[in-house]
């Protein structure tokens, strides 16, 4: 396959994409967002709890 017909290839296929709304992209970026801020908030609380069981059974 010659690299002409790989983009002529590439770039029929792209055509063919059902690419998302901005209202689908905005409300999936929210949800990430959303979900990552969470993720963090509970392994700090973990990391938070951890740190300090360790420091009450070491001293």
């Amino acid at each position: 396959m010659s690299i002409v017909s790989y983009i002529k290839d590439v770039a029929s296929e792209t055509r063919n994409i059902k690419w998302p709304t901005r209202k689908q992209v905005i409300s999936y970026t929210l949800i990430v967002i959303i979900l990552s801020l969470l993720l963090a908030a509970y392994i700090g609380a973990l990391d938070a709890a951890f740190a300090k069981l360790l420091s009450i059974l070491l001293n």
